[in-house]
């Protein structure tokens, strides 16, 4: 496939990979240089990303010690006991 630069140095992606990739309007495209190539990468900004660190997880020092209590593991909390209900919940 092929692409021409035009005057202001735009191109046009080709429908095809458009469309494979699920590129739209407003879709943001992070551009690298490998050498004398030219890198396209779609950026990955999905919901889970913007809101990653965003929560406070109320109970529990930190990350790890709410995912072992979800997993059922033993952790270093003093004396913590932890119950993973039908829904996903904790309760400590």
């Amino acid at each position: 496939m092929e692409a021409t630069v035009a005057e202001r140095g735009q191109i046009t992606l080709p429908k095809a990979v458009r469309d494979a990739l699920g590129l739209s309007k407003g879709t943001i495209l992070k551009v690298e240089l490998e050498g004398s190539r030219i890198v396209l990468r779609k950026s990955v900004d999905d919901a889970v990303s913007r809101a990653r660190g965003r929560f406070r997880l109320e109970g529990f020092h930190d990350t790890d010690a709410a995912m072992r209590a979800v997993r059922g593991q033993a952790g270093d909390e003093a004396g913590a006991e932890a119950e993973v209900g039908a829904d996903g919940s904790v309760d400590r």
